[in-house]
């Protein structure tokens, strides 16, 4: 069965939210998972791309933008292309797509802002829908 893991944060602003990724893709890929990272668009995509190749000083964190080489076991994309695999789907982007629901687990960072908590409410209640084992996990209290 799949299972779609919601991260609530208190901040609202975009580096927080791409801060936690960071962090939580370093956990993810300690379990020998695949990261596929979802984004609205191309812009999205290169951005995305900096941050992780910066995320901390001395290290950093192996991806790719999808469809080029060599590999690595996160991959950044939107539109329609997908990754090989269907392990961790990382959704960034405001709508779920549909596709997202064959992958191991989804995965939705809730920032504090209107536009971002209504899309992932819309996503959240998809997932239901969908039978999909779901787990809320409230960050701000741990903050």
């Amino acid at each position: 069965m799949s299972r779609a893991d919601y991260y609530i944060l208190a901040e609202a602003d975009r580096d927080s939210r791409e801060q936690f990724l960071c962090r939580l893709c370093e956990k993810v890929l300690a379990l020998g998972k695949r990261i596929y990272i979802h984004v609205s668009d191309e812009t999205e995509v290169e951005r995305l791309d900096t941050h992780l190749w910066s995320f901390r000083a001395d290290a950093f964190i192996p991806h790719v933008i999808l469809g080029k080489t060599p590999s690595a076991p996160i991959e950044i994309g939107c539109g329609e292309q997908r990754p090989d695999h269907q392990e961790v789907f990382i959704n960034l982007a405001l709508q779920l797509p549909e596709d997202a629901f064959a992958f191991e687990r989804i995965v939705e960072i809730v920032v504090q802002d209107a536009e971002v908590l209504g899309a992932t409410r819309l996503n959240y209640q998809r997932c239901r829908d969908q039978g999909i084992e779901l787990h809320r996990n409230d960050m701000r209290q741990r903050q």
